[in-house]
């Protein structure tokens, strides 16, 4: 078969760069809830250990075909034209956005936001009614859970300061 053409090399840097990033992220988390209940540490490094436990099979399969000279630690294939089209760029901008905006509009505004903008992306635009309403769903069971039951620090915004005095007046 001398004419076949030679398969493209993989460019696994841009593939790296989540896993790369979750590890560091993990590692932090892991430096910070040294001071918790031991049932958040033992939640907390199962989870923790899971992703870094897949993110180390996939660098072990990066190495190896890095070793077989199967690809090269290039970056070329982590932005393209597809990324446009594809929505990730603003996946990413949404992602962005809630970080930043969660202090100011609180947990459950913001989660509702996020989640219908990213489902939004994801389906094309399609189905907006159902996307809204399990938005809506997810956000309120957030809340429920997080803020209402077990009072977590999540930031508060308007709908918590309201739902606070609504159940507090009655």
């Amino acid at each position: 078969m001398a004419n076949e053409a030679p398969k493209p090399n993989r460019q696994f840097g841009g593939e790296l760069v989540i896993p790369v990033i979750a590890v560091i992220f993990t590692l932090y988390f892991f430096s910070t809830i040294w001071n918790s209940p031991w049932t958040a540490q033992v939640s907390a490094f199962f989870v923790g250990g899971v992703l870094i436990l897949v993110c180390g099979l996939f660098f072990l399969r990066v190495f190896l075909s890095l070793r077989r000279g199967e690809g090269s630690l290039g970056f070329g294939n982590l932005f393209n034209h597809g990324d446009f089209t594809s929505g990730r760029i603003w996946l990413l901008a949404t992602t962005t956005a809630y970080c930043v905006g969660i202090e100011y509009g609180g947990f459950t505004l913001t989660t509702f936001l996020y989640l219908a903008c990213s489902m939004t992306i994801l389906s094309g635009r399609r189905r907006l009614g159902l996307i809204a309403g399990m938005s809506a769903t997810l956000a309120l069971c957030g809340w429920a859970i997080f803020i209402l039951a077990f009072d977590t620090r999540f930031p508060r915004g308007p709908f918590e300061n309201f739902m606070k005095a609504v159940l507090a007046n009655g």
